[in-house]
């Protein structure tokens, strides 16, 4: 045959006469390289390593080591996981096994009722089969010729997804000794080049997500090129599991969740001091920016819904209603709407613009049980919301202004790192392509005045405009995606919203739609696991516990806490007839920041022993000696750690 050549990722040509698969590429290039090789890229697309190349092409190797490659891993593992069940159940049906951040599930449907002991069981069968060393060989199969496959090998579920292709259609499946799996790949060449794993966990899923279909078995899992990676991740998770908001917040006195209201927060007195304080220091931190804050009803006509499109974008999000009048109405999911009509209320002029809105009150979304996670994912929750009905030639500056101060207020709350990313025009949207492309670039621009670096999300956008995504790193390293600055010209044409210019002709303003926090809520649980429950003192709900040694320094003790008080401290009194430690180990499981030790010693010298969570002490303070302590911690910014 003729002689074609491969181009390499870096410009170098190698020429071959015969076949070549990706494999022997790599083999040519070095063992190291071969031995890392998991997977492919020909012109773009991912292929197994045995896929034959017969013209000329452009060809990467996926090393185990990148993105992709973990993901061709875990994938692979899914199916490890698909084949131990198969062999330990042979009665049980497998359905799906994608691959999801961190790691891979499987669902099954399986005879036995299993149970986080048996995860060590498949285990130990899954690291058997790998050892077997099996070659996975890739197949494709006609559609009614799989149908048929699998429903004699009694798995109806994959038989049920294949029915629903298109006659004629050539699906693809794997084949790793005795086992075979619909996929469209690709995967490892062989069992021996799967990375560490381990089970993690069983849950319960309705087949295709639906409630009305049989509830199955989805056992999750990960897996990573090395074992080192595996035990970084175990740790970070074990780590996750302590800092879980939901655990810490009814432990913390914080909030807790009643069945009366599924999915929404009951705040007690100290998370209700935490949540306002959130928005007092939005609300004082965006009335400096030229913000005006504004209330709309929680609840408006369908009509309004109508206008802004979320009845035909997000209905199914929405709580709707019938009046006893016939007149159907609508809980708000967002505030847009509701500012795009304040604003028309109003002749505008140039002059008058930027105008700006903010809003904290609640937002109602009809999220289906399986997606809520605790107070980070509820039904009814508030946001730092902003609109700005701007100018086309002040985009720049407002949105500049947004990402500047988007910043300041992330460190504030101790968040330093942040990554930008720009979601662009999904598949669904509003308006014309013409001014989708005008809306990208204003935001490219701004992060590019700013000095910001991004990420593009290619049709991630939301379905009214583009947006830049603002994602804070946690103390474990975990990426939340929290503020956003959106740039939308439909909404103001949807709401024929109008401005004179200085020619005295009618124009349309722009919306830029702009949270910080994004959800108070959700920032909160974020905020709560950044800090594993040990709050900095300034948005600390309590800041200082007293603890009296003994009866004798009760007296001094509530004179301490009186004059704390007038300092606008937030302090308690821990005064129960219980031993000193006692006290303290419950103030520190409480994370209270400080612990003000008053024994017979601070009381003659009318001074006090100060003790952190950590167990530091700093002792013979004078109350104006404490206060001066104290006050660095006391600006927003500060940090008691």
């Amino acid at each position: 045959m003729k002689s074609f050549a491969i181009t390499l990722p870096d410009g170098s040509k190698r020429t071959f006469d015969a076949l070549v698969t990706p494999q022997q590429v790599a083999a040519s290039i070095g063992r190291r390289l071969e031995e890392a090789a998991v997977a492919a890229k020909l012109n773009g697309k991912e292929i197994d390593l045995t896929r034959p190349i017969d013209s000329d092409a452009e060809l990467a190797i996926i090393t185990r080591d990148s993105k992709e490659g973990l993901e061709v891993i875990r994938h692979s593992t899914a199916h490890l996981l698909a084949q131990a069940i198969k062999e330990l159940y042979p009665t049980a049906q497998i359905t799906i096994g994608p691959v999801i951040e961190d790691g891979f599930y499987y669902d099954i449907d399986c005879p036995k009722a299993l149970t986080p002991e048996d995860l060590p069981t498949i285990e130990k069968k899954m690291a058997e089969i790998a050892g077997r060393k099996l070659e996975v060989k890739r197949e494709e199969l006609e559609r009614n010729t799989a149908v048929n496959l699998f429903k004699s090998m009694n798995e109806h579920y994959k038989a049920e997804i294949i029915e629903g292709l298109p006659s004629g259609e050539v699906v693809s499946a794997y084949r790793q000794g005795d086992f075979i799996d619909l996929c469209r790949g690709p995967h490892v060449p062989n069992t021996a080049r799967l990375g560490k794993f381990k089970l993690l966990s069983i849950a319960g899923a309705y087949w295709r997500g639906d409630e009305k279909n049989k509830m199955l078995q989805r056992i999750y899992g990960t897996a990573f090129a090395s074992q080192k990676e595996l035990d970084e991740h175990i740790h970070r998770l074990e780590e996750a599991k302590r800092r879980d908001h939901r655990k810490l917040g009814p432990e913390l006195d914080l909030f807790t969740f009643l069945p009366v209201a599924p999915a929404m927060p009951f705040y007690l007195p100290k998370g209700a001091w935490l949540f306002n304080k959130l928005v007092d220091f939005m609300r004082e931190e965006t009335q400096a920016l030229g913000f005006e804050e504004v209330i709309c009803p929680q609840m408006m006509s369908t009509d309004l819904w109508i206008t802004s499109g979320h009845m035909e974008h997000y209905r199914q999000n929405m709580f709707l209603f019938e009046e006893d009048e016939g007149q159907p109405m609508g809980l708000k999911p967002m505030n847009c709407p509701g500012h795009a009509s304040l604003f028309k209320t109003t002749k505008r002029s140039y002059r008058e613009l930027p105008v700006r809105f903010s809003e904290y009150t609640k937002l109602h979304r009809n999220e289906r049980g399986g997606v809520t996670h605790g107070i980070m994912r509820t039904r009814a929750f508030a946001q730092d919301d902003g609109h700005i009905f701007c100018t086309e030639d002040q985009i720049l500056e407002e949105a500049l202004k947004g990402i500047q101060y988007t910043y300041k207020v992330y460190s504030a709350f101790g968040f330093d790192h942040v990554d930008v990313k720009l979601a662009t025009r999904p598949e669904q949207f509003l308006g014309s392509p013409e001014l989708w492309d005008k809306a990208e670039k204003a935001l490219a621009d701004s992060l590019k005045a700013a000095g910001k670096s991004f990420e593009v999300l290619p049709n991630e956008g939301a379905f009214y405009g583009p947006k830049i995504e603002f994602h804070i790193k946690d103390a474990i390293g975990r990426s939340w995606q929290c503020g956003t600055i959106q740039l939308d010209f439909n909404l103001p044409k949807r709401f024929e919203l109008e401005y004179t210019d200085n020619q005295n002709q009618a124009k349309t303003p722009v919306v830029i739609h702009r949270a910080i926090l994004g959800s108070v809520e959700r920032f909160m649980g974020i905020l709560i696991e950044h800090h594993a429950g040990h709050l900095p003192i300034w948005i600390a709900p309590v800041q200082a516990v007293l603890i009296n040694v003994t009866d004798n320094q009760l007296e001094y003790a509530q004179s301490v806490l009186q004059t704390l008080k007038s300092w606008g401290i937030r302090c308690e009194l821990d005064s129960r007839n219980e031993k000193l430690g006692y006290r303290i180990r419950e103030a520190q499981m409480k994370k209270i920041p400080l612990m003000l030790v008053l024994g017979e010693k601070e009381k003659t010298a009318q001074t006090l022993s100060v003790r952190k969570t950590n167990g530091e002490t700093t002792n013979d303070l004078t109350l104006d000696g404490f206060r001066a302590f104290l006050e660095p911690w006391l600006k927003p910014g500060g940090t008691n750690h």
